[in-house]
């Protein structure tokens, strides 16, 4: 079975910094491009990163970009966000997303909450 997994959130206070990994099982990392996506309280999911197979191309939404970075590890079957000047505007369950490079298969992981509050 194939499970995406996110850690790294939690509590933080308004300027501070988090770093969300999802570690992949059941799939070959490397055949993946990864996202991450959120959803604040009372509304809609929204996409916020993106990163291809090998890592070289990212993409951010625009109410992140220079402050959020994706990376990937795919020894590890990892990927990262690391979140810098955090707002009370990034709280949110943040998900994990692959899609498969031949575009048949994706998936979602179970998400993990991101609180931003002094």
């Amino acid at each position: 079975q194939v499970r995406l997994v996110e850690s790294g959130g939690g509590l933080v206070q308004p300027g501070g910094s988090l770093r969300l990994s999802c570690t992949a099982s059941g799939l070959t990392c490397s055949n993946y491009a990864m996202s991450w996506y959120r959803q604040p309280p009372g509304k809609e999911r929204e996409w916020v990163a993106r990163i291809s197979t090998a890592g070289g191309v990212t993409n951010y939404a625009d109410s992140v970009k220079g402050r959020f970075t994706i990376s990937r590890d795919n020894g590890k079957n990892t990927v990262y966000m690391k979140m810098n000047s955090l707002t009370s505007e990034d709280t949110a369950v943040y998900y994990c997303y692959a899609e498969q490079v031949l575009r048949v298969y994706t998936y979602w992981g179970q998400g993990i909450q991101v609180t931003v509050s002094s």
